[in-house]
């Protein structure tokens, strides 16, 4: 019985997400608080538990590949960056929700900017780094597709985003749903990142150990 629920529930899902836009899906995400969770909006991975390690480790990667600007899209509700030093690093925070936006803009600083961009058709601000984190994971192929497009147009430097250097092949999902993604692998065949750190994410029932943020140049990024 469970079974058969489980099925019809994820084919109500389905439909409803085939015919939503992107920015409605996260809205209604954000609006239900969907991911379910005390700390974050962002969902658990956005837990200050959760990216210790990362946090622990972005400033001095920063540093060793002289990025001084960044856009961090999405940028969720600013939980766990906003516990990271960032030093003299320009930072942007963008995300499709209006609302994450609104209330992220109490953090707006100097050194502090946040912005509603769409990363999937953009335009987005010039930076030396497009910092991506359990974003792509939730986008369906061509809508990965589409916003390497958009972040090559932007001009940036870098990516930096969430990869699953083991995962096998890659499953295509309705946007608004989740599956690890190896960006190496077909259908998107990204060369092997020039430096990684591995989140080593707390053990869990959703836990993969080796969930990383990979760095590309963008401009070593094959043509989609």
């Amino acid at each position: 019985m469970k079974s058969i629920l489980a099925k019809i529930r994820t084919a109500a899902r389905q439909r409803r997400l085939s015919k939503m836009t992107p920015d409605a899906v996260f809205s209604r995400i954000y609006q239900r608080n969907s991911w379910g969770d005390d700390e974050s909006l962002s969902g658990k991975g956005s837990n200050l538990a959760v990216t210790e390690k990362l946090r622990e480790e972005l400033p001095g990667f920063l540093t060793k590949h002289n990025v001084s600007s960044m856009l961090d899209i999405p940028c969720g509700d600013f939980n766990w960056m906003r516990a990271v030093d960032l030093g003299d690093v320009s930072y942007i925070g963008a995300d499709i929700v209006p609302e994450l936006i609104e209330g992220n803009q109490k953090f707006a600083d100097d050194t502090h900017q946040y912005q509603i961009l769409d990363l999937i058709k953009g335009p987005l601000p010039k930076t030396d780094l497009v910092f991506t984190r359990d974003c792509l994971v939730h986008l369906s192929t061509n809508h990965i597709k589409r916003t390497i497009e958009t972040i090559r147009a932007s001009g940036a430097t870098y990516l930096m985003t969430t990869t699953f250097p083991q995962s096998g092949t890659n499953q295509d999902i309705l946007t608004g749903e989740w599956r690890p993604i190896s960006l190496t692998r077909p259908p998107f065949s990204f060369p092997d990142p020039i430096d990684l750190i591995l989140e080593e994410p707390p053990a869990g029932k959703r836990s993969y150990p080796d969930k990383a943020m990979g760095l590309w140049r963008v401009d070593d990024l094959p043509a989609t």
